[in-house]
This record gives C-alpha cells, structure tokens and sequence, in this order.
C-alpha cells in the first residue's frame, strides 16, 4: 500500500499532562482495568484503586509566591502516575477519534501522546479527520504535520516517490552539546555518550550517504565538547571492530562501502535496545511472580531459601561511595591499601571492600527546592492566638505557576 502519494502525519497533544480532565480520566483508569480484566491488582479493587487515583490528582498541593495552590486540571508534571494516566487517557481517546477512521492497512504508532500514522487518501481529507479530533474534548488540543517528509521524536521519514528513506532527526532549535570531556563523570559515560550517538545513526540511516553525514556530524559535535581527536577515531574503530566481520582491516575497522553498512545495519537490529532489555526483564520477573503463587509448599520452601542465599550475597561486602572528580582519581586505590592494610591478618579478612563513585549533584539538584520552607508551614496561630488570619487560596495548574 505504501507508494509516491502516500502522506505521513505526526502529532502530539498540547500540554497533556496538565490538561488531563480528572474525573474522566478517572473513569477511564477504570474502564481500562475491566477491558484488561484487571477486577484486582495486588489485592486492591477498581474502586479502591480508582480512590487512591482521586487522592494523588486532587490533593496535589504546591507552593508558589508565599501561596498554596492546588491543582485543579491535569496532574502533577514529572509524576510516574501522571505519566500513566496520560497513556490510559490517549488510548481511550485514540479509539474514539482517530482508530475508526484509519484503513486497516495503515501504520500508526504512538508514543504517550505522540502520535504517528500513514495515510493514502488526500491532504484535505486527513486534514478534517486531524479537525475532527481537535474538537473532540475542549481540553485536548493537538498540533499536526503532514507531509511526504515528517519528523516523529528524533526521526526524519521520507516518501522518495514511493521509496521509504529515514534519517536522525535534529530540531533546529537543539544545541550541538552532549556531556562535556572535561566534567568529572566516570570514562565510561563519555564512550557510552560516543557508541549511542553512532547506534542511533545506524539505525535510523537508510542510505549510508545519509549516514556518513549523520557521522561527519557527530565527529563534530564530540569535537565541540572538548572531546579529543584520538578519543573519538578510538571509540570509532571499537564501535566498528564490535560489529564488523573478521575480514575487515585489524588496524582501522571502519565503513567503507554500502555492503559493509548493511550487514552492519542488520545486526544491530536483531539486537533489542535497552528498554526493550529491560522491559523483557521486567516481563520475565512478573511472569516468575505468578508461577511461584501457584507452587506446592515444598518448592515454596526451596524458593525462600534461594531468597535468603541472595540477601546473603553482600553480606560480606562493605560497600564506599566516593564523589566522582579528576583529583580524587587514585582515592580507590589508596582506600584498598589502607583496608587491606589494617584487616589482612584478622577475623575480617573476607570481608570484600567495594569502592563506588558517586557522581557530582548537578545544578538542578542543588537550587530546586521540593518543600514549602518551614516558615510557611507553620500555623499562623502559634504567633498570634487572637488573630487569624485566613488562608490564601486558589487554583491554579502547574504550567501556569
């Protein structure tokens, strides 16, 4: 079905986590645990879950201008449950909206509220059925793009007259600026920053013209970051040398030819990103879950006792964090030695040392403040028992304040 008039269409909702109307996505968090046969979670009801719902979204309280504030529409920004509310919102609303209206041989894809599908009918069409959407719920509002060429998160797609072509995508307002060389994380975020960078573009380039650009510019950007030269061509030819066949050169492994690109193209995707790592852990862990709730007390036993010899396996471990910087490179070092030193012939000498780092708080960390300071918090009649003063208040989201 794809060919030289098919549209691409992206788009996302404006503000959805502050937006979110309360009580119907509280409806629709129960809806999606009955269609799911969710009648209980850990123990708790619908309604019980429902409930504790209604307290995280309608007791969230902030503190701005010496005022308290509670939030009336949408939930708090950067919560774990606002993050899932919105995704049972947009299912809901996606199956309302946009799902019916879609041939059954189109893609659509959707990331939270980012939204991507194909469309072989006219722009003028799509363009009523986006409209449509828009006026779905007065406090959903979405902003579209169609086109033969559309970004969707860090991805270009294109239509090249019937021929699918992809490329990374950079918004034009984004800094060339990564972790700089001279800041004090461990070496292995910088070569962690460098293989990233150049998987991303292995998999998103479609042509390798497209990705020897795409490599010219991030030799250029790590070099803007005070990284050096010869550090970049070395994590260079260690990405390469990973993938690449034995034939290749020993002393430089690098691409040159579209061949070599392909058969690298295709074995970094047989192989499954992080999240999809951690997704099928966390899958194989509630799957574990399950199966031991319906064992026999014998291997119930068996499984407790597996459970203790874990626990036991720091036992002997002592455990030192140290801050991550240039001048306390050697401090590892020179804590062993002292261990060692004082612990070698006595009762603790199984007692393995760990030294960890701990990287430097960033600015954020340092000049956010999580609480109400103590002077607001404390009841205006202790200063004063016979004058109350009342308490301000309005409501107000997030974003606005």
């Amino acid at each position: 079905y794809f060919n030289a008039s098919t549209l691409f269409i992206t788009f996302d909702i404006t503000n959805v986590y502050t937006m979110l109307p309360q009580e119907e996505s509280l409806a629709m968090l129960a809806e999606f645990l009955r269609v799911h046969n969710c009648e209980r979670v850990n123990g708790l009801s619908i309604d019980t879950i429902v409930e504790l719902a209604r307290v995280v979204l309608q007791a969230n309280a902030f503190v701005c201008g010496n005022k308290f504030y509670r939030q009336m529409i949408g939930g708090a920004m950067g919560s774990a449950f606002t993050l899932t509310l919105a995704n049972i919102f947009m299912w809901k609303w996606e199956r309302q909206t946009i799902l019916p209206k879609l041939g059954s041989h189109e893609i659509y894809g959707r990331y939270i509220d980012d939204v991507f599908f194909t469309c072989n009918q006219s722009e003028d069409k799509v363009k009523e059925l986006l409209e449509a959407a828009n006026n779905f719920h007065p406090n959903i509002k979405l902003e579209y793009k169609i086109g033969k060429s559309v970004p969707f998160l860090d991805v270009l797609v294109k239509n090249n007259n019937g021929i699918l072509a992809s490329s990374v995508y950079h918004k034009p307002s984004t800094q060339p600026t990564v972790v700089s060389f001279l800041s004090d994380h461990p070496r292995h975020v910088f070569q962690n920053v460098i293989h990233t960078a150049l998987t991303r573009a292995v998999r998103y380039s479609s042509s390798f013209e497209v990705f020897n650009n795409e490599r010219r510019a991030i030799r250029l950007m790590f070099l803007y970051n005070r990284y050096p030269s010869n550090y970049i061509n070395q994590q260079f030819q260690k990405f390469f040398a990973d993938y690449m066949s034995s034939s290749s050169s020993p002393f430089i492994p690098m691409i040159t030819n579209p061949s070599q690109f392909f058969a690298l193209r295709q074995k970094l995707y047989t192989q499954p990103t992080a999240k999809q790592t951690q997704l099928a852990t966390s899958a194989a862990a509630v799957h574990l879950i399950q199966n031991t709730q319906n064992v026999t007390q014998r291997n119930t036993n068996n499984m407790e006792a597996t459970v203790k010899r874990n626990n036991n396996k720091f036992k002997n471990n002592l455990f030192v964090h140290v801050t991550h910087e240039a001048r306390l490179k050697g401090l590892a070092r020179e804590i062993h030695m002292i261990h060692d030193s004082f612990f070698k012939d006595t009762s603790y000498a199984d007692i393995r040392l760990v030294v960890g780092h701990r990287i430097d708080p960033n600015i954020e960390f340092e000049l956010s403040r999580k609480h109400p300071s103590l002077s607001l918090l404390k009841d205006p009649l202790e200063k004063n028992q016979n004058k109350i003063k009342p308490l301000t208040t309005a409501t107000k989201t997030n974003e606005h304040c």
